[in-house]
């Protein structure tokens, strides 16, 4: 090893990686290593030369070629590392290679991109006049020369998110902590501190030099303020000071590699001026991003400069998304870099404002496919791919482009509203509905995406007032001057039905569903039709008139009009549902399982929660006991991430039919007493839920063998349950199956109620059929919020996206819906690590499985807010339940709520 500097400390990781690069250089003269600055490549050449030393008779020589400036001294800087003198000025390349014919040795070139052509030609030189030598260059980009073999190194391994325990064990985290404990001798990587480190060492991209920069601040600022202060990882405060927090490094280290700012610095300035403004545009997207999106915010002739990002490491290549685009994306510690010389040049804004531009066009093209049922799939995984651009465009619109902000906004509701978003976009679309005109497209569609948030949150008087404020208006105007009136008027007719169904008001909800049929008709739009046929249908079904919903949701879907997939599948729950009632569960069993499939592949949560409802209820019916499990589990989910209410009530009701299937009477006395007190005051017959003489008649049952004592307590404890604490204790009892469970009477499983046998549930209100539709009527195929046209299949945009019952966002603690993994839960027993904690500490327990937040126990135990989480963070350590929901799950299993 001659040249190669003692290694002071220790290398962490990329074992695989030095082995890999090794197996290259035994097969090939030439590997380019490139990456970009502080990834590590001069480090990991070094490891890969100690490595295979000694497989070469002359030795391993590095040359660093970071101090020379002048490309023409390349050959002579080589020579003077390899002890070769007299080199003469003219032909120094062929002379070098000359020199170096009879001896059989590994080259390491290191940082040759400052003079890339320099090197380039002499390694070229030496694969033509050197047989026995080999080159292991480094470099931001690769030499392209003849039997170059070009090794791209990422960034060291990063933790899973979903499993921080493990965080210890990935590369970057092990970096880190191996620095920090030689700039603080006392650092420990605990589960705490692992957790902060994983945070930190995602956010610095697995970036070797970033993670030993901020690693030996660990002894000045501790794990949580490095991890709070990464913004200002560049140090380009607002006033012109550079405090830089990944600042001043080694300082016997190269210049370049002494912080964050100077490695990147170093790439920057190779650019010639029009790649560095490319680089500085395209730093504006917060993700990936496409070639296409790139020429628009940078502008025309772009392309190639992002090729050449690309090769100068400043990129990474592009990958294919599953929407078939290819897409580039910059490393978040680049991106900071790129954004903070963005607003040094005054070119925020511009590039911002194209950003937005760029944004609306790629999410009114998109979502015109998800008001169709061909185009579907394609148009959600677009606007999938680009979430991270329409999330950060929207948001910087609302506070400079109003007018855009409001179209952007509406663009995305659909996919909101399929992936359960609505309700919580809802005070941006009210936000931004204050800047449409009144009677313009914009101001109905937002309108009427209001209306179906309320809705969807329990609110079914400020749904009324929406969509009854849009029918005035509609109305006051006269006849519909432009072809999207009918459209604004069949939807917000059909929104008012489903809020009348709601309020028991089902003879006017039916009214207002015949007008909009009637409306639809008038116009000629057939998926228009179809809206109103689903709203006529569920109006058909809450009159009691079985036989005429059916026929109804069947004649909307024979239209042979393209409308939305979403409607399609609204549709199948009034299917599914009616022939559930009259008993052809084969039939019921058939339209569910398609619409369940169809659910899963465009990722519609919405009908997914609905439809997985139905599917428990044919589950029991057939005394299918774990895939009734199974389903409940999964809908109780999606409706705790989509903060559907009703469809969690119904879910509620559906886990107490499932414990009275399964001899279980205090657990399904406990959900029942727990749904009735959540529901509040309804109509008679609600959806997703057993009708209430049935009901009663499993209930009367399981009490009588309960006795009185053991009903009247499990009644006082559902009804003591908040929504969130209600839904943890079914996600238990459903992953909790007795151990003679199983499907079918082979398994030794008590057969079901018959009571069971006989229940059906009403259809989705605000859900299967039309009651949907408002939002994503917004579009029209993105005719009516532009003003354009509405041709043909105009309203492809008049869709319903299936069950969303009234889903509001979950009170009380934060649920997360994810498997439960504990044991049966039969309200009884200790819990695991409960016995550890002290009468307060179990009352602190017991306040957060109630859904209080820090600040609430505070007041109610006149502590402060820090105390309490301190001694959150010791019951923590001594449970091991990590999050709110964890110490709800263990009070539940304890008993204490």
């Amino acid at each position: 090893m001659h040249g190669f500097p003692a290694a002071l400390t220790s290398f962490i990781g990329r074992a695989d990686v030095v082995n890999e690069i090794a197996g290259q250089l035994g097969q090939e003269r030439l590997v380019t290593l490139t990456g970009p600055g502080g990834a590590g490549k001069t480090r990991l050449a070094g490891e890969v030369a100690r490595h295979v030393g000694g497989q070469f008779a002359d030795g391993v020589w590095l040359a660093e070629l970071a101090a020379v400036r002048d490309p023409a001294q390349v050959p002579a800087a080589v020579a003077a590392a390899l002890g070769i003198r007299d080199l003469p000025s003219v032909a120094a390349a062929d002379a070098l290679a000359h020199a170096l014919a009879r001896r059989q040795l590994l080259l390491v070139l290191d940082n040759c991109e400052h003079v890339i052509g320099a090197a380039a030609e002499l390694c070229g030189r030496l694969l033509l006049g050197a047989d026995e030598v080999r080159v292991l260059a480094t470099s931001r980009e690769p030499l392209r020369i003849a039997g170059e073999v070009r090794y791209r190194l990422g960034p060291l391994t990063l933790p899973d998110p979903e499993d921080l325990a493990a965080a210890a064990q990935c590369e970057a985290v092990a970096l880190f902590a191996d620095r920090a404990r030689r700039a603080d001798r006392e650092f420990v990587l605990d589960e705490q501190t692992a957790a902060l480190a994983a945070r930190l060492v995602a956010r610095l991209d697995g970036m070797p030099l970033a993670i030993e920069l901020a690693a030996a601040r660990v002894d000045a600022l501790g794990v949580p303020q490095l991890l709070d202060r990464l913004d200002d990882r560049f140090g380009l405060l607002a006033d012109g000071d550079r405090f830089g927090l990944l600042a001043d490094g080694d300082r016997l280290a190269e210049g370049r590699h002494r912080s964050l700012a100077a490695a990147v610095q170093w790439s920057y300035q190779l650019l010639d001026d029009f790649e560095r403004r490319v680089f500085r545009a395209v730093s504006v997207f917060p993700g990936p991003f496409t070639l296409e999106g790139a020429e628009a915010v940078a502008g025309s002739g772009a392309g190639r400069a992002v090729l050449r990002l690309v090769d100068c490491s400043l990129l990474a290549p592009p990958r294919a998304d599953p929407d078939g685009r290819s897409r580039y994306l910059m490393l978040e510690t680049l991106r900071v870099y790129g954004t903070g010389l963005l607003a040094e040049a005054g070119e925020d804004g511009a590039a911002s404002a194209a950003l937005a531009d760029y944004a609306l066009a790629v999410a009114e093209e998109a979502v015109e496919g998800l008001h169709t049922r061909t185009r579907e799939v394609a148009g959600i995984r677009h606007l999938d791919a680009e979430s991270a651009t329409l999330r950060h465009a929207l948001a910087w619109a609302m506070g400079h482009d109003p007018a855009t902000a409001l179209r952007l906004a509406l663009a995305q509701v659909p996919r909101w509203q399929l992936q359960g978003h609505l309700t919580h976009q809802a005070p941006l679309l009210a936000a931004a509905a204050e800047h449409a005109d009144i009677g313009s497209d914009e101001w109905y569609a937002v309108h009427l995406c209001l209306g179906q948030a309320a809705g969807q949150s329990a609110d079914p008087a400020a749904a009324l007032e929406r969509f009854t404020m849009v029918r005035d208006v509609l109305e006051d105007s006269g006849p519909p001057a432009t072809p999207t009136g009918p459209i604004w008027l069949t939807l917000c007719l059909a929104g008012r039905s489903s809020t009348l169904i709601q309020a028991g008001r089902v003879a006017e909800a039916a009214g207002d569903s015949r007008r909009a049929l009637a409306v639809a008709e008038a116009s000629g739009y057939q998926g228009l039709e179809a809206v109103a046929l689903a709203s006529l249908s569920i109006a058909a079904w809450y009159s009691g008139d079985r036989d005429g919903a059916l026929q109804l949701a069947r004649r909307a879907q024979r239209i042979p009009e393209e409308f939305a997939g979403s409607l399609q599948r609204g549709l199948g729950q009034i299917v599914t549902m009616v022939l559930t009632e009259t008993g052809d569960l084969a039939a019921a069993d058939e339209a569910c399982t398609a619409a369940l499939a169809s659910c899963r592949e465009v990722g519609d949560l919405t009908n997914l929660s609905g439809q997985l409802w139905h599917k428990t209820v044919l589950d029991l019916r057939a005394s299918r006991i774990d895939d009734a499990t199974a389903h409940l589990r999964e809908q109780l989910q999606i409706a705790l991430h989509t903060g559907q209410r009703s469809v969690l009530l119904a879910g509620l009701d559906c886990c107490g039919r499932l414990c009275a299937a399964t001899r279980r009477p205090a657990e399904a006395v406990t959900m029942w007493a727990a749904r009735s007190a959540l529901a509040g005051p309804a109509p008679p017959v609600q959806h997703g839920s057993i009708d209430p003489a049935l009901r009663a008649e499993l209930r009367r049952k399981a009490e009588q063998v309960l006795g009185p004592a053991r009903a009247h307590a499990a009644q006082e404890r559902g009804a003591a349950m908040s929504l969130a604490t209600a839904a943890e204790y079914a996600l238990m009892l459903a992953a909790a199956q007795p151990s003679s469970a199983g499907n079918g009477a082979a398994a030794g499983r008590p057969a079901a109620d018959p009571a069971i046998d006989r229940a059906a549930g009403g259809p989705a209100v605000n859900g299967a059929a039309a009651l949907n539709s408002t939002a994503d009527g917004a579009a029209v195929r993105g005719a009516a919020v532009n003003g354009a046209a509405v041709n043909g299949a105009a309203v492809n945009g008049a869709a319903v996206n299936g069950a969303a019952v009234n889903g509001a966002a979950v009170n009380g603690a934060a649920v997360n819906g994810a498997a439960v993994n504990g044991a049966a839960v039969n309200g009884a027993g200790t819990g695991a690590g409960l016995d550890k904690l002290s009468p307060r500490e179990r009352e602190l327990v017991t306040l957060v499985a109630q859904g209080r937040t820090d600040a609430q126990i505070a007041a109610q135990l006149y502590i402060s807010v820090r105390t309490v989480s301190s001694h959150l963070d010791r019951i923590r350590d001594k449970t091991g339940c990590r999050r709110r929901a964890d110490l709800t799950r263990l009070a539940l299993s304890a008993g204490l709520v």
